[in-house]
Parts: structure tokens; C-alpha cells; sequence
């Protein structure tokens, strides 16, 4: 399939509002849910309901969403999309593109670091949520209490099975539902407020600053909770991708912010008139009739508070293969429409493990809350960093202008950072963990296929005089009859496929064409860029192919593109070979830049990666696969 087929559909063609909707479903699940839990954390941590606590962090729920949601990620961030793509990788590799060439191994660092936090949040995500929602059946009757973590394991198992149906499906299912759950927070919020309406006084940042200077250790210590109602804010950049920029900001502006705020202000409003219920302060402000649709409700809005971060891994799994940060995994497109929705069926399996431990392991939203906000904390900032390279040199903002808005953003990001790692020795050690090991593993791997490419390049002939000998010198070997397609290699090197090809069956094909691959900054190459082709002579051809971070590599559509720069070839399948090479990778400890214990992980990498043929989108029955041996 081409890329002009596979781009994603603009708003237009879909219409906004249909994309508004699908939004709503998938994009602000995670931070749509956070007031289940929000404002009890923060009382907790605060040391229980006074006036002076409660107006003081309700005034820092509302400016904290303003500033870092609202101002940084809806007005700001998002504007840094790359080609219509969001998340940490595709800014990295925006920043990458502008930043001086001294400083993108750094940009490239940092971006890593970022997307393997993003993973860790992922994982906690749906467990919190989940359990969160079915924590209020034991309003309904307190025996259920040892039912909570059987029954989240049921609703999370049917959520990762619905995966494989497609984001575009999910978000239909979805999006009618948060529309019901947002208008219900709004609706319980605007009904206590009513009993309290002194709380909308708390909208003044007066209230947010006095809680913030008059005990400044234990407000620092209820940062940490506040941070749980930004939870999300990364998972929107990510997921914008899916449904565009547009309808992602009239989602959120028209229905979830409001909605959110109002259901903050009348739990806050709540809880000062009856302080008894401080424990389960979101269940509490239904009416008893009311508690058990509410619980049902808030099970399904969970459910959906998951699929932001799923459906943002997915994604940005795709562009760390692309980009050389992850070995080959199969992604599967879900929308002929929408390039942006993707399925990756290792990724759901290892979340759903991932998330089935914690649930086991913390038992209670409590328990899960202690681990949460360390991860997407440090990606919040990271993502900050990046926009400093963006906004300099991509934009050619004035350095006075890049200073007044990055400093102030990157500072916000620190305090929350820094509050958060107070929760590292009650949980926050569980994300910190997760991401290291896939931030050891994506190093690793990139730095690896630096040193194999290095490798290769010193072992291999030159390609363009080796193919001069064999068809016009006095080594010329036998020609038979059809195409020989050699994918994957390196640029001018001869690749293995084609000696041990040589050397085994003493014949070249009538047409050889050697493909080598590199992958732009951009998510998208069109088809007029895509392939350059090189005539080495006597059918002999070179073709580099250059594919966007999005994109997945489709050998057979990229021979399309070939045969109009070939005018006397014709792409006929039934007459093609393609020759793999599967090369084992020998970890020898010789390598420079990488330990023996890295190299021997790149060669685990390498032998359980996807196997190339089915990446690659080659025909089963045309592949010859033929063996060869590379030492680090």
C-alpha cells in the first residue's frame, strides 16, 4: 500500500465532529477518571479536611490543569506535531532534525528516556483506573471488599482482548459513553456546588499560593497527589496522532475541562459540608439511588481511562521500530483510513501482564497511587526540554520569547518531578524499574545496529566494482532468467545474501536489485521521495529507500515506485526472488562503545526480533533466506 493511501484522513473527510467523539472515547479516558481518587489522595497527604486544605488544593487541581494541560499541552505542545504526529519520539525527532549535530545523540537520550517512562505509565495506568472504579462497590455493600481485585481483573482482561478490534472501533464504542460520564461529572459537581457555592471562591490562585506558603513541606508532599489529576496530559500529546489536533482541542475545551473542573469544585464542596465522607468523596456526591449506575459507569469509564495509554504505546512502539530504538515486532494496521491506528500484539500482551502483577501485588487504588506520577512526571519534562530546541530553532522564536515560556513550564515540571520521587520507595519504584529496563533495551539496541552497520561496511566488498567483474569482467558468472531482490542491506556494501547466492548456485539473476533503507525524521515520505535508484549496468540497480517513522517498510509497493525509474523493467511478482540474509549475531566483547553483557542482549534482540520476511511484506513463497555469521 502506498503512502499516499495509508496517510491519515484530515477532519474534513471523516467530519470533526465524528473524530470529537472518538477522542473523547480513547484520548481523555485517563485523565477523564482521575477524580475517583484525586482529591482523596491529596486530603490524605494534606492530613485530613480543614478549609484551608481543602480550598488550597482544589485552587491547585484547577491552575495545575490549566497550566500544564491546558496552556502546555492543548496551546502548546500540540502545535509541535510532526506531519500531524504526536508523542515524545515523534518531538524527538522534530528537535532532532533542528537542534546543532553536537547536541542529538543528547536530544536522541533524552527522547529514549522519555518514551520508556511513557511505557512505565502505561502499566499503572489501567491498574489504578480499574480498581479505582470498583473500589465503590463496598459503598454498595462492604462484603464485596474481597471481590474488588477479582472483578478488576475480569474488566481488564476483557479491555486488553479488544485491543486486536482497532482504536477506530474502540473509539465508537467509546466515545458515547465518556460523552455520558463527562456530563455526569459535570452534573455531580454543579449539584454540590450548589449546596456550597463559597467553594468557587477556591478559582482564585490567592487560595492555591496561601496552602503553598503557609506549610510549605507538607504542600510539597501534596504535589505529588495533585499531579494525579494531570495524569493523561502525556497520553493526549501522544494519541493526537489518532484523530488530529483539531477535534482533540474542541474535546477538550468544550466538554472535558469543564467537566472535570466542576466535578473537583463539588467534591471539594462536599466534603467541607460532610467530612465523614473524605474516604470515597467521588462516590459519595451521588445520591443513594444513584451509587450503583454510578459504579457500573465508572467501571466502563475506567476501562476507557486505559485505552489512552494503550493506544499511545502502540504508537509509539511503531516509531521507536522505525526509528531503530526496538527490534522488528509486527504491527498491524486496524483502519484502512487512519494511519495513525495500529495494533501491536507483543505490546498488548506484555502490558496486560505488566498490569495483571500490579494489580496483584498493590491490591487498592491506595496502594497504586503511592506508585503513580513518577513516570509521567519525568516525561512531562523531558517533553518541556524538547520544545526549548523546537521553539528556538524550528520556530525562531526571540530568545527572550523562548526563555518567558519554556523556563516557567520546565520549572512546574521539576516541582512536580521532585514531589513525585517521594513516592519512589512506596511503589514510584515499580514504573522507575520498567522503564529502565526498556530504556537499557532501546539503547542497547540502537547503539548495537550502529556498531553492525560499522561491521558490516568493514566486512563486506564494495558493491559497485564487484558487480562490474562479475557482469562485464573476466569473472563474469552464468545470468538466468527473472528478478533478484536483495532488501535490507547496507548502502554500497554487497550484501551476504548475494555471495552465499553466488557461491552456492554460481548464477546471477537477469535483474538485481539491491535495496538499502534509511528512516527520515518526518513521519510520512511521499512517493515521488521515497526511492532513489542508481544504474550499476548490465541490469544491476541500487535503490535507497527512505521511510518515514510512521510508516511500515512494504518491499513489493516500494518495487512499484522502482519500475517507473526502470523504463525497461516490469514488476511482475510471480517472476521476483528476495534474498534474506539471516545473520547471526557473535557477542565477542571486542566491540567498541558497548560491554560484552550489552552485546550479548543486542544478539538476544536480534534472534527473537519479527522475522524479516513478514516485516517486510514479502510474498512467503518467493523468499530465500541464506544463513551468514557477524562477530561484534
Amino acid at each position: 500500500m502506498s503512502t499516499s493511501t495509508l496517510r491519515a484522513a484530515s477532519p474534513t473527510a471523516h467530519g470533526t465532529s465524528e473524530l470529537a467523539l472518538g477522542a473523547i472515547g480513547v484520548v481523555f479516558g485517563d485523565i477523564g477518571t482521575s477524580p475517583l481518587y484525586t482529591l482523596r489522595e491529596c486530603l490524605k497527604a494534606a492530613g485530613g479536611v480543614s478549609q484551608t486544605n481543602v480550598y488550597g488544593i482544589v485552587s491547585l487541581i484547577l491552575w495545575a490543569i490549566i497550566i500544564v494541560v491546558t496552556f502546555k499541552y492543548v496551546c502548546f505542545v500540540m502545535r509541535a506535531d510532526n506531519d500531524g504526529e504526536g508523542g515524545i519520539l515523534a518531538l524527538t525527532a522534530l528537535a532532532s532534525e533542528v537542534a546543532p549535530v553536537r547536541l542529538r545523540k543528547v536530544l536522541l537520550t533524552l527522547g529514549v528516556f522519555g518514551a520508556a517512562m511513557f511505557y512505565g505509565d502505561s502499566m499503572i495506568t489501567p491498574a489504578i483506573s480499574v480498581i479505582s472504579a470498583v473500589e465503590g462497590v463496598t459503598l454498595v455493600d462492604a462484603h464485596l471488599t474481597e471481590w474488588i481485585v477479582p472483578i478488576a481483573l475480569v474488566i481488564l482482561t476483557g479491555l486488553f482482548k479488544l485491543q486486536k478490534r482497532g482504536t477506530g472501533a474502540v473509539g465508537k464504542v467509546f466515545g458515547p459513553v465518556m460523552l455520558v460520564w463527562f456530563v455526569t461529572l459535570a452534573v455531580l459537581g454543579i449539584v454540590n456546588i450548589t449546596d456550597h457555592p463559597e467553594i468557587m471562591r477556591a478559582a482564585s490562585p490567592y487560595y492555591a499560593f496561601i496552602f503553598l506558603t503557609r506549610a510549605p513541606a507538607t504542600a510539597f508532599i501534596v504535589l505529588g497527589s495533585v499531579f494525579l489529576a494531570l495524569t493523561g496530559g502525556e497520553a493526549l500529546y501522544a494519541d493526537m496522532g489518532h484523530f488530529g489536533k483539531t477535534p482533540v482541542r474542541l474535546s477538550w475545551l468544550l466538554l472535558v475541562f469543564p467537566g472535570l473542573v466542576l466535578n473537583y469544585f463539588g467534591q471539594a464542596a462536599l466534603v467541607l459540608s460532610k467530612p465523614s465522607v473524605v474516604a470515597q468523596p467521588f462516590f459519595e456526591s451521588a445520591p443513594s439511588w444513584a451509587l450503583i449506575p454510578l459504579v457500573v459507569l465508572a467501571a466502563v469509564a475506567t476501562v476507557i481511562a486505559s485505552q489512552a495509554v494503550i493506544s499511545g504505546a502502540f504508537s509509539m512502539t511503531k516509531q521507536a521500530v522505525q526509528l531503530g530504538l526496538l527490534p522488528r515486532i509486527p504491527v498491524v494496521h486496524t483502519s484502512s483510513r487512519e494511519i495513525g491506528q495500529v495494533y501491536v500484539p507483543f505490546i498488548n500482551l506484555t502490558l496486560y501482564i505488566a498490569v495483571v502483577f500490579l494489580v496483584l501485588f498493590f491490591k487498592s487504588s491506595d496502594n497504586l497511587a503511592a506508585a503513580y506520577g513518577i513516570a509521567v512526571a519525568s516525561t512531562m519534562l523531558l517533553t518541556t526540554l524538547l520544545m526549548y530546541f523546537v521553539t528556538h530553532s524550528l520556530w525562531k522564536w526571540r530568545p527572550l520569547a523562548t526563555i518567558a515560556v519554556i523556563v516557567p513550564m520546565a520549572l512546574v515540571d521539576l516541582l512536580f518531578v521532585s514531589s513525585n520521587a517521594s513516592k519512589v520507595m512506596d511503589g514510584g519504584w515499580f514504573p522507575l524499574l520498567a522503564g529502565g529496563a526498556l530504556f537499557t533495551v532501546m539503547t542497547t539496541w540502537h547503539k548495537g545496529r550502529e556498531l553492525l552497520v560499522q561491521q558490516i561496511r568493514s566486512d563486506s566488498l564494495p558493491l559497485a566494482p564487484l558487480v562490474k567483474s562479475l557482469t562485464a569482467g573476466e569473472h563474469r558468472v552464468l545470468r538466468t532468467q527473472g528478478t533478484a531482490v536483495f532488501p535490507g542491506g547496507v548502502a554500497d556494501a554487497t550484501p551476504s545474501a548475494f555471495l552465499h547466492n553466488l557461491k552456492h548456485n554460481g548464477v546471477m539473476h537477469r535483474v538485481n536489485i539491491f535495496m538499502a533503507g534509511s528512516t527520515d525524521n518526518t513521519p510520512h515520505v511521499s512517493d515521488e521521495e521515497k526511492v532513489a535508484v542508481n544504474d550499476l549496468g548490465n541490469g544491476c540497480y541500487t535503490v535507497l529507500v527512505r521511510h518515514g517513522f510512521m510508516e511500515i517498510p512494504n518491499v513489493p509497493a516500494v518495487l512499484k515506485l522502482v519500475e517507473r525509474h526502470i523504463p525497461e523493467w516490469h514488476f511482475e511478482p510471480s517472476e521476483v526472488s528476495f534474498f534474506l540474509g539471516r545473520d547471526t549475531i557473535v557477542a565477542t566483547g571486542q566491540s567498541r562503545g558497548m560491554s560484552l553483557w550489552r552485546e550479548r542482549l543486542f544478539a538476544f534482540l536480534a534472534r527473537n526480533a519479527a522475522q524479516a520476511a513478514e516485516y517486510l511484506s514479502l510474498p512467503p513463497n518467493r523468499v530465500v533466506e541464506m544463513g551468514g555469521q557477524v562477530n561484534l
